[in-house]
Order: structure tokens, then C-alpha cells, then sequence
């Protein structure tokens, strides 16, 4: 008697784990309520209010690896809706991203930096009658992760940052991160610092910072290169989660969606009353204080690396779509335009904050999404 109510036991959880993954699979579901899908309750829910018009084809794209995490969620939900269009986004890096659009490769571009008057001038070339434009898209705190065991919260100023990554202090137990440490059991043991190796918009953004908060502890011009000498490289953000992840004593900078499985993020004294940790919504506070300083219907924006509003995170990052104003490729403009419309939409910003990203605030997405119902 005893087995057979154990066997009717095991029939009866059995069947109602079946028919829990048929109401699953009946609501769409293909694991959509993941991080990894963005974060929404059902990609089904968020497919069903994107405009796909004559949409088809394939798509391609290459650019910043900050924003790998948020495009893959975003074509999930969007090629879910528009099944006639494939997107191909490889995230090889800003840097690669703009080359692949200023040689014609690419219907648009990711980059973390905004483009310079060079790159503009050789956009012309493909975009007929048309220049490349920068529009605002992701925004994405730039977290400094580390990994140094015994050791959970850890707070740093822009200096001493700078002079980690200088390296002019080359140990945990150095002075000046006990003095902004005091109750933490600091080891001694060697710090390893990891940057990218590739020509990257996040290295731009995060030596900006440094320029901008502590110049005398960083005497560089900046740029997407890294141009300190020393320390450890890696390719993409992926690449130098990975190193950091793999190394005790090490730390990195990375977009905050990287900054996971077992890795610390400082939090940054800003001079504000507390110091401020890598978050969505300090990003979009950081966002707030921008200023767009394109022209016509470039929206590039000017960040300020040195706010000290409570709670906006300064070492921020915005992501753009770079595509052509006018002169776009006739093939594929239906499925870019309906592609940017989605992620610039209120349901595609929606998404990132669930996946550490940080939404663009109203005032700019709203000039986005005109922009992009001009792209011709």
C-alpha cells in the first residue's frame, strides 16, 4: 500500500509539472522573463505592441559590447514579433562598430562614445546625401568590479582609482584605500588591474571620468584606446569580467550587466553625503544632468563626470545607434527604422532596467523617436 500511494504521489506532481510547462509554453513564455531576455514578464506581451510595417531581411549591426546584453534581449523580442527580419548584432567593440559603418558593412552601429568630426566626414561617403548621426539609446553605469577575497564592500574616490589603474598604488592594504576603507579587513596582496584591450567607447567613458574628476592622478589624453602602461588586458566587457572573475586581487572596469557571479562593485565617493554604487537608476539620474550637444538631428550628449547629486552614479556610459540622417540603404531602412522605433519605444526602455541597464530619460528619448521617424 505504501508504494502505490508513493507511485500515485509521484503520477500526481508528475502531471502537474506537465501541465505547469504547457501554461508556460501556452503563454509564450521560452524563458522570457530571464534577465537574460530583458527582464519583462513575457516577450510575447512586449512583441505584440512592435510595428514590424514592410520590415524584412537581414539586418546587421556591430558596435559596443556594453550594449551586447540589452540589443540580444531586444531581437528577441522583436524578431519574435517580426519574424521576417533576422538581426545579427556581434558586438565586437565601439570602435570596430563605427569602421564597419563608415565602410558601408553595417546598416547601423553601436558606440559608447559619440562620433568625431572625422568619422562624420567619412559617414558622408555612405550615407548619400546624409551624414552618420548619434542617437542616445542605452545608458549603462560603468561598474568597478573587484574581486579580492575576505573583502565585500569596498569604496573608492576618483584618485585613488586613478592611481590603481596608473599603477601608483599596487596593493590592497595601501594607505589611501584604508582611509576610505577603515572597516574592512584589507589583505596584502598585489592588485591586478584589468582594462580593455580593444579600441572601446567604455575605456573612453571611464577615462573620461578620470580626466574630468582626478587630472593630476591621471596625466592622459583618453580616448578608446588604454593608454596607461601595465596591467592585465582583455577583450570586451565580457572579457575582462572574466579576468577579474579568475583573479584574486583583481580589478576592472566593465558595464554594470557584466559585473556579476561572485564579483564586488565600489562604490564611488562622490564628495555627495553617501557614496554612490553602480545602479540603473543612478545612471539615469547621471543621464538627467546631460547636456545634448549635437547638431540637427545628432543627439550626442556631453556627461558630467563630476556631478555630485545625491545618488547619480558618475562613471556612466551612454550607448548610441549610429545610422545615416538621409541615404540610407533602401534594402534595409523598413527594418532598421522599425527596429530602432522598438528599442527607442516606451516598452523597449522598459526592459533595461531589469537587466542593469539605465533607461534614457523622457526629455531625450522623446527626441529620438522623432528623429528616427525622419530617417530616410
Amino acid at each position: 500500500m505504501k508504494l502505490q500511494r508513493m507511485n500515485r504521489r509521484a503520477l500526481t506532481l508528475g502531471a502537474l509539472a506537465v501541465s505547469g510547462a504547457l501554461a508556460l509554453t501556452a503563454c509564450g513564455s521560452d524563458d522570457t522573463g530571464s534577465d537574460s531576455s530583458g527582464g519583462t514578464s513575457s516577450a510575447a506581451a512586449a512583441a505584440g505592441s512592435i510595428k514590424c510595417d514592410d520590415a524584412s531581411g537581414q539586418l546587421l549591426a556591430d558596435g559596443s559590447s556594453a550594449q551586447k546584453n540589452a540589443i540580444d534581449a531586444w531581437v528577441k523580442n522583436f524578431t519574435q514579433a517580426c519574424n521576417g527580419v533576422q538581426v545579427n548584432y556581434k558586438g565586437s567593440g565601439s570602435g570596430a562598430g563605427v569602421t564597419a559603418f563608415t565602410q558601408g558593412q553595417v546598416a547601423f552601429a553601436g558606440s559608447d562614445s559619440a562620433l568625431k568630426s572625422e568619422e562624420i566626414e567619412a559617414s558622408a561617403k555612405i550615407c548619400s546625401s546624409g551624414q552618420g548621426i548619434d542617437l542616445p539609446m542605452v545608458g549603462g553605469p560603468i561598474a568597478v568590479a573587484f574581486n579580492v577575497s575576505g573583502v565585500d564592500d569596498l569604496t573608492l574616490d576618483a584618485a585613488t582609482i586613478a592611481k590603481i589603474f596608473n599603477g601608483k598604488i599596487t596593493n590592497w592594504n595601501d594607505a589611501a584605500i584604508k582611509k576610505l576603507n577603515p572597516d574592512a579587513e584589507l589583505p596584502d596582496l598585489k592588485i591586478q588591474p584589468y582594462h580593455r584591450s580593444d579600441e572601446s567607447g567604455t575605456t573612453d567613458n571611464f577615462t573620461k571620468y578620470l580626466i574630468a574628476t582626478a587630472k593630476s592622478d591621471w596625466p592622459y589624453e583618453g580616448g578608446k584606446a588604454w593608454q596607461a602602461k601595465g596591467g592585465q588586458s582583455a577583450a570586451g566587457s565580457s572579457g575582462v569580467a572574466q579576468g577579474v572573475k579568475q583573479t584574486d586581487g583583481a580589478i576592472g572596469y566593465m558595464e554594470l550587466s557584466y559585473a556579476k557571479d561572485g564579483l564586488g562593485t565600489v562604490a564611488i565617493d562622490t564628495g555627495a553625503a553617501s557614496p554612490v554604487k553602480a545602479s540603473s537608476d543612478g545612471a539615469t539620474k547621471a543621464i538627467a544632468d546631460a547636456k545634448v550637444v549635437g547638431t540637427g538631428s545628432d543627439l550626442a550628449l556631453e556627461i558630467n563626470y563630476g556631478t555630485t547629486a545625491e545618488g547619480a552614479y558618475p562613471i556612466t556610459l551612454v550607448t548610441y545607434e549610429i545610422v545615416c540622417d538621409k541615404g540610407n540603404k533602401s534594402d534595409t531602412l523598413p527594418a532598421t527604422k522599425a527596429f530602432l522605433r522598438y528599442i527607442a519605444s516606451e516598452e523597449g526602455q522598459a526592459i533595461l532596467s531589469g537587466i542593469d541597464y539605465a533607461p534614457i530619460p523622457d526629455a531625450i528619448i522623446t527626441k529620438v523617436r522623432s528623429t528616427i521617424e525622419g530617417l530616410s
